[in-house]
Order: structure tokens, then sequence, then C-alpha cells
């Protein structure tokens, strides 16, 4: 759970990483209870769609040659800002920028599988339950970010979320983040 970030939340870049990453990424939340899905009964298992931004430590992921640490720093899972249980992602375009820059800029029906199929994989081996999330991967286009920037993912229909970058130095000296 402390790697889930709210929409407005700090993501805190880890110094201990010289890459790390933005994923613009559509989330799914479930709403039931499922295991073994079929293709056919995939969609009815869907509570509703939010943003999502994967931050990834790249090298770290490489270097460690699986995905723990690289995806599982605090703040590292930006979600939100609220679920929308209508959306439809058919057609609609996912965008990163900082500040207003344009970084990120693709279409989800271009993702390498669809949501049915990432559904019907997971529970392959997984229980999924009501609120559990699954991002779907982001189409072409991430990189890097340091401190100091502002992310914003975008999906047409679905809103925005954003965040601020800070470092880790900074996240020491905010009582928010020191226990």
């Amino acid at each position: 759970p402390t790697v889930l970030a709210s929409h407005g939340d700090y993501v805190v870049h880890q110094s201990i990483s010289e890459r790390v990453d933005y994923e613009g990424e559509l989330a799914v939340v479930i709403g039931e209870k499922c295991r073994y899905l079929t293709e056919e009964a995939a969609e009815d298992v869907i509570f509703g769609y939010t943003l999502a931004n994967d931050v990834t430590a790249r090298d770290l992921q490489k270097q460690d040659g699986q995905w723990t640490r690289g995806k599982g720093f605090d703040t590292f899972g930006p979600i939100g800002p609220w679920i929308d249980t209508e959306f439809d992602p058919t057609g609609k375009t996912i965008r990163t920028l900082f500040y207003d820059e344009l970084r990120h800029n693709s279409y989800i029906d271009l993702f390498i599988h669809s949501m049915v199929v990432l559904l019907v994989y997971v529970t392959r081996f997984i229980t999924l339950l009501p609120g559990d999330v699954i991002l779907t991967g982001t189409p072409d286009g991430f990189g890097p970010f340091q401190p100091g920037v502002t992310m914003t993912v975008e999906i047409d229909g679905l809103g925005a979320l954003t965040n601020q970058v800070i470092s880790e130095d900074e996240a020491k000296a905010d009582e928010q983040f020191v226990f």
C-alpha cells in the first residue's frame, strides 16, 4: 500500500536510482471476486477505470533482474483521482505531460494485449478481489524524469492524474515522510 500515491501527492525520486521513468497507464478496478475468467465474462468483473503512473527505477529493475525494487518504492504508484464506472477505453488517447509539455501521446487501442486478455491471463494464477487494481501497461512511450517536475497523465474522457516529483532529501525534510 505504501507504493500508492493519490492525485496531488508527491512522488519521491529515489537517489539510489540513476534513471526513474514515468509510465502513464490506464488502470482497471475489479468489482467482484473472480478466478479462471473466460473472455466472455471478463468485462463483467470490471468495476471501473482510473489513471495510473507506473513509476519505475529502470536501472534497478534491470540490475535486479526482477521488478520488486524498481517498482516498489513508496509513492511509485500514483493512481486516481477517481474511478469512472461508465468509461469506455475504446479509441481513447493517453498522454503524459511535464507541466504542459507533451512527453507521451498514444492510443489505448495500441496496447499489446486487450483488457479482456489481461484479465483472463491474470485470473489463471490469481484470484482477483473487489478493489484490486490492474495496470494495463503503457503503449509506446515512457521516459526518465528528475525532481522538480510536475507530471500529468491524461486519458480522453477519464480525466487527469497530476503529481509533483520531489527529491529524496526533500522527502526526508517533510514530516509526512519521516516516522
